[in-house]
Formats: structure tokens, C-alpha cells, sequence
């Protein structure tokens, strides 16, 4: 039998969590997060992570099972991924992945583009920028250099920015451009599904899930992590927001009001990532997860 990797993509706040537990308890299979923010065990409110009961629903793996002092790459995920995977098809052909972090999913389902080594001393100068301040230059710098990847990337977070950068600068070449080769084969058959919504209501489901949060304890969570805030996994929509209020920058509400913004600016950037991929199966948020079953069976043979 082959193999198959239903995989679950869309905005945040659009219902890719329930959809896929729904789709996991049909085909009796486990799921695989590929969320690049819910990785972190000490990152729950602000990172939406399943709750107790839909974790028990159905077998979950890579939630909160690293620590935010870890040097976690998309590499190092790619390879536990890989062999979770191995471990799971020997159980059952079907395996779940879900999650928000395109770059994550994408490099599960094709494997990591090569990047050639540059002048770490390009990275440096880069993160100097970044600690002064000066992100919005570095921004504007990858939006000359590639337009494809300032269109694509996250450009509030300044790990990603610095990357794309120091390959472009060291190279003289986009960043993009090394993401287009030829990709390694994969013993399984994707299986993509997509939920979208109209603008208006995904940005008010956004709105919604922030007020959440922040009943839930999003700013005494984020006291908790307040003295760690420079570490690669804390820069973090939510997180860098709250950052700025206990550092009395914001007032609550004004923090509040930014964190709906930049996730409203990063669900876009998901829609914009998926969009480019021709091979997933669009379906309404409010479609019935049996229709959206059926579609998928059909689509294994």
C-alpha cells in the first residue's frame, strides 16, 4: 500500500487544528504538528497550542516537546519529521501533519533546498542591525534584493530576515533562487487540504482568538518569559508585543491592538504562501470535515 500525508494548511484562527483531528480519528491516524511555534513547551497561551481534550483525542507529536533555550532548526525538524514518520508507517499507511509555519510543512513534504556557506561575518553585521533597531532597513534591503522572498517570508521576524539576507549579500544571488532545485523523493504521497475564509471574517476569527489569549493569561505567561525575550523562539507575534508593554513601550490595549495587526499581517503572508501551491484542495472553513473526507478518499488509491 502506499503511503499518504494528509496535511492540513491554511491561515491562523481558520480551524486547521479541529479539521485535522477530525480527519486523524477517520482514518485512525496520528497527527504531526508542523507548527514552528508550538514546538515550545514554555510557549502555550500565545502560540494556540490543542488543548488537553483535542491532544488526547488523537496521538500528537513535536507539541511542546522542545525547550525555548534549545537551537531548534527547520533542518533539525525536517530530519525528526523524516524518521517520526518512518516510526509511524509501519503502524499505518495514513499520517496527519498540520500547522501553520509554511516553511516547516514544505520542507517535511520536499526536503530543504542546499544553501552554500557565506562570511558568518555577514550574519553578524546583519544581527548588529537587527539589535540596533534597525529591522525596517533590513526589510527594505531584502525588498530590493528579493522581492520574491520579502513577498513571501516573515519579515517581522528578524531571524528569517537576517538568513534570507546574508544569502543574498553572500551570494549575490536571492535568497528565492536557491529554493527553486530540484527536491529529494519522499516515501509517501502528499495529500494537501486547505481551508480559506473571506478576508474580513479570517481577520475577525484573528481578532477574536487574541482576545482569547489574552483572558486566558497571555500577559502573565508572557511575565514568566519576559527576562528570556531576546531568544530566537520568544521573537514571536504575542510574545514581542506583551515584551513591549512590560518594558512600558506600550500601554495594554495599544499591545493588544498590535498583536492583532501583525497577525492579521502574517495570516496574509500564509494565504499569499499558499496560494503559490496548485496542488491543494481548497475547501471553505464552514464545509462539513465528511465532505472534506470523501474529497480525500478519493484521492487515495
Amino acid at each position: 500500500m502506499n503511503n499518504y500525508l494528509i496535511t492540513i494548511v491554511g491561515a491562523t484562527a481558520i480551524g486547521k487544528t479541529n479539521l485535522s483531528i477530525e480527519i486523524a480519528k477517520y482514518f485512525k491516524a496520528e497527527i504531526i504538528s508542523s507548527d514552528s511555534r508550538q514546538f515550545y513547551k514554555e510557549m502555550s497561551i500565545g502560540t494556540a497550542v490543542p488543548s488537553k481534550e483535542e491532544l488526547m483525542a488523537v496521538p500528537h507529536h513535536f507539541i511542546q516537546n522542545r525547550s525555548i533555550f534549545d537551537d531548534y532548526s527547520v533542518g533539525q525538524f525536517e530530519k525528526d519529521a523524516l524518521l517520526k514518520l518512518e516510526e509511524l508507517y509501519k503502524k499505518h499507511n495514513i499520517v496527519v501533519m498540520v500547522g501553520g509555519s509554511g516553511l516547516y510543512t514544505n520542507a517535511v513534504i520536499n526536503g530543504l533546498s542546499y544553501f552554500p556557506e557565506v562570511d558568518p561575518e555577514i550574519r553578524t553585521k546583519l544581527n548588529k542591525e537587527v539589535e540596533n533597531g534597525n529591522l525596517a532597513k533590513l526589510q527594505n534591503q531584502l525588498k530590493e534584493l528579493d522581492i520574491d522572498s520579502y513577498n513571501t517570508l516573515a519579515i517581522d521576524n528578524p531571524h528569517r530576515i537576517v538568513r534570507a539576507l546574508e544569502i543574498c549579500i553572500g551570494t549575490g544571488k536571492p535568497y528565492s533562487s536557491f529554493k527553486k532545485q530540484t527536491k529529494q523523493k519522499r516515501n509517501f504521497i502528499p495529500i494537501k487540504v486547505g481551508l480559506e475564509a473571506p478576508r474580513e471574517i479570517m481577520y475577525q476569527r484573528i481578532n477574536k482568538r487574541v482576545d482569547i489569549m489574552i483572558k486566558e493569561g497571555l500577559v502573565k505567561e508572557a511575565k514568566k518569559l519576559h527576562q528570556y525575550k531576546k531568544l530566537n523562539a520568544l521573537q514571536t507575534v504575542g510574545y514581542k508585543e506583551i515584551f513591549d508593554y512590560l518594558d512600558e513601550v506600550y500601554t495594554l490595549d495599544f499591545a493588544i491592538d498590535e498583536i492583532k495587526k501583525n497577525t492579521r499581517r502574517f495570516a496574509k503572508r500564509q494565504v499569499t504562501w499558499n496560494k503559490k501551491d496548485t496542488s491543494i484542495n481548497w475547501f471553505n472553513f464552514q464545509e462539513k470535515p465528511t465532505t472534506i473526507i470523501k474529497k480525500i478518499e478519493k484521492l487515495i488509491v
